[in-house]
């Protein structure tokens, strides 16, 4: 039963991936993050409730991809933000991002809350040939960055709360906190996409639903959102980001206090913007399938982790792609 029941979900997901087309983009030099649900930042927190999660998240890139195909290598525009040109290609290589967060939520009432995101360190390592096909083609690993992301801001109102059914609606705003002009090893504005901000204020609504199929022992959940970019001051716009999620929590032999997941994750954007042209080799969209575990230590403590395994990658022309996502967490309840 529970094999007819996940196969139905992944199913279902796929298909609502392919027409749902419309919390992170890939592009010239390709940031990634994990999206997910961690099972510790979707509900809703009581009146007077404080939910504190810290994560770490970890993901490599240095697989070279053409379309849906792989590919020999990742040949990739540049944006020169002082002529405000894109410039010709030059070679990807590798790029493993690393962020560290805090999620803060705060029940309002028994039915709205406010969670505050916070990417207090993101690390990039970049690796790429530039200046490919002339006289001066070089390999770098200096163009790398590190600092404070933007924090997002959310509220959110549960619609439905019923002993089988979970229904939360939200509505949130990203905030331009992050460093977005930081300079590479020429002293020039570096890539946008592995900038720690994007330098712009977005907007963004999202959904999350539960439903326990059977009491105890299996349940379900969907999640989806749209992130609404808009311009920064460097005439750089990133692409509506759709995510989509569902997947299935299962507790070991009926016990609450270790529970494995196994969930669907789809991200999709289209191409990113400068000054009003449309950018090369960004946007795309992934599709992955992410076992995890929850342990709760204690009853308002829980750890977490989960692997990112990639079943479907397209990118539009060519870029990197992530070889897998990991990420590790604890939360706790006051």
């Amino acid at each position: 039963m529970y094999r007819y029941i996940l196969s139905s979900l992944c199913g279902m997901l796929f298909i609502a991936g392919i027409t749902f087309v419309p919390n992170q983009v890939n592009a010239s030099c390709g940031s990634a993050n994990c999206f997910l649900v961690t099972g510790t930042q979707e509900g809703i927190a009581t009146p007077g409730q404080i939910i504190l999660d810290l994560s770490y998240r970890f993901i490599p890139m240095d697989r070279a991809r053409k379309g849906g195909k792989s590919s020999s290598e990742a040949m990739v525009p540049g944006i020169n933000f002082s002529t405000g040109e894109i410039e010709p290609d030059h070679r990807e290589k590798r790029t493993n991002n690393e962020l560290a967060q805090i999620d803060v939520s705060y029940g309002i009432t028994p039915r709205f809350a406010l969670t505050l995101a916070i990417p207090f360190l993101n690390n990039r390592l970049h690796e790429h040939d530039v200046e490919v096909g002339t006289g001066d083609e070089h390999f770098s690993n200096q163009d790398g960055t590190s600092g404070f992301g933007d924090v997002r801001l959310t509220g959110k109102y549960a619609f439905r709360i019923r002993a089988k059914h979970l229904l939360v609606g939200g509505f949130g705003v990203k905030t331009p906190t992050g460093q977005y002009k930081l300079l590479n090893h020429d002293g020039e504005i570096n890539e946008p996409t592995i900038q720690p901000g994007s330098g712009s204020w977005d907007g963004i609504v999202a959904a999350y639903y539960a439903y326990r199929i059977i009491p105890q022992r299996l349940d379900a959940f969907f999640s989806g959102s749209y992130q609404i970019a808009t311009e920064n001051e460097l005439d750089y716009k990133f692409g509506n980001t759709s995510l989509l999620n569902g997947g299935l929590n299962y507790p070991i032999n009926g016990e609450k206090s270790t529970i494995i997941s196994l969930q669907i994750n789809m991200r999709q954007a289209p191409h990113d913007e400068f000054k009003g042209e449309e950018v090369p080799s960004t946007g795309g969209t992934w599709i992955y399938l992410t076992p995890g575990v929850k342990v709760q230590s204690s009853p308002g403590t829980a750890f977490y982790t989960h692997v990112q395994l990639p079943v479907y990658q397209y990118v539009n022309e060519t870029n990197l792609v992530p070889r897998y996502g990991l990420i590790v967490g604890v939360s706790h309840t006051f």
